[in-house]
């Protein structure tokens, strides 16, 4: 009995020491995924940095080697400062620019084609779902809004900025939405913004990708002022002084320290009368037949460099992407934007194309700038296959919702 007691007394001892064991592990491993967690929300929280200023706040996408591309943390960190600032009374205008030479270079298609080959499809909504909602919040924004566009401004880049009250390019500013490049669609209410340039520019843009430059942005309209790289501090520091919730006060700013200036002889802007006369035609076929002509007739290197880019595209993109642009002529920011999503979303679904996976692993990981397009002709593209793209989705996925009835959208 004494030797059973002993042992039953050497048991416990040795169960406390090992729960005492096991509760100092657990807090050390709990203590360690809690600094894991802070550390890993820091690093979120600096890829959009904030500067407070007099009256004003300043949003700075701060991904830099990665040409500051939004991805979903960036786009669910700008709804939630946007929101926290348009309901505080002492912030009277926003402002955002960019890290490094970019402004933003757009979503983080990269991340989005590794989610698709790892089977992370809902990963890929949530990242849409995300950065449209917050173009759409901009775009109906209460307080005035400064975009600062000093370097490169592609595809969600100019998402994120172009529905904004100011639009600041520079001499460093590089314009442009690339998609069907990579088997993709003009996206994040480009299909609202491209389609209500003049004439048929928009058309040019979204089916070669071309670029612009910031005198060029600021002579179709989508930029509002411009100034040189070099006098940009001088501009900044000036809105950082203001205190104001007037648009006509910081237009005043703007004017006061920004510049005049004319796109250049080559600009496509000079060669306006060409663009309408070809894209303005009904099908990408009638637009490339029309190109080769005026080719053949004057013997245009721009004439040939436009059909190279062009022939460069998916086909299939080429085609969405031209139907997508006529909607836009016709439909409000918010049903671009819903429009857009479920375009988004069928391709993601490769019901009907893989063309967006091959276009980026051709151009931005293997890079090896050679596509194998599928279809692969634009004579392969049947009017069904476009279609698709346009219509609606399937019982499992759900439109893209935006507070309309809230924060009314615009024409």
């Amino acid at each position: 009995m004494q030797s059973f007691s002993k042992a039953s007394s050497i048991t416990r001892r040795c169960c406390r020491k090992n729960l005492q064991a096991l509760t100092l592990c657990h807090r050390r491993l709990s203590s360690s995924l809690s600094q894991n967690q802070n550390v890993l929300n820091d690093y979120l929280d600096n890829q959009v940095l904030v500067e407070g200023k007099a009256s004003s706040r300043m949003a700075i996408l701060n991904r830099p080697s990665a040409l500051n591309a939004i991805n979903t943390s960036m786009g669910a960190r700008l709804n939630k400062l946007y929101r926290s600032w348009e309901d505080n009374p002492d912030i009277g205008f926003v402002t955002m620019k960019g890290s490094g030479r970019a402004f933003c270079a757009g979503g983080d298609i990269v991340a989005v084609y590794n989610m698709m080959n790892q089977g992370m499809l809902e990963g890929c909504k949530e990242f849409f779902r995300t950065v449209y909602s917050f173009i759409y919040f901009l775009g109906t924004y209460l307080k005035p809004h400064v975009a600062i566009l000093n370097g490169i401004t592609m595809g969600g880049g100019a998402g994120v900025s172009i529905p904004s009250s100011f639009r600041i390019a520079t001499g460093r500013t590089v314009f442009a939405t690339p998609e069907t490049l990579i088997g993709f669609h003009p996206d994040a209410g480009a299909s609202f913004y491209l389609s209500h340039l003049p004439g048929h520019l928009g058309e040019y843009l979204a089916l070669t990708g071309e670029k612009l430059n910031g005198a060029e942005m600021v002579a179709c309209g989508l930029a509002t002022h411009y100034t040189l790289s070099e006098r940009l501090p001088l501009v900044e520091e000036q809105l950082g002084k203001l205190v104001t919730d007037d648009p006509s006060v910081i237009e005043a700013c703007l004017q006061n320290y920004c510049d005049l200036v004319y796109p250049d002889q080559t600009s496509v802007l000079n060669r306006i009368g060409i663009v309408d006369k070809c894209f303005s035609l009904d099908s990408v076929e009638e637009i490339i037949d029309s190109l080769e002509n005026e080719a053949a007739r004057t013997n245009d290197a721009w004439c040939a460099a436009t059909l190279r880019r062009l022939k460069e595209s998916s086909p299939l993109s080429l085609k969405v992407t031209l139907k997508s642009i006529r909607e836009g002529r016709v439909e409000t920011f918010d049903q671009c934007l819903v429009r857009e999503y479920r375009m988004t979303l069928h391709a993601l679904s490769k019901q009907v194309s893989g063309d967006i996976c091959e276009g980026v692993r051709a151009r931005m990981v293997d890079r090896d700038l050679a596509p194998k397009w599928d279809p692969p002709s634009l004579e392969q593209v049947s009017k069904d296959m476009v279609d698709h793209y346009f219509s609606p989705l399937s019982e499992s996925d759900s439109d893209l919702e935006l507070p309309t009835k809230l924060r009314e959208a615009f024409n």
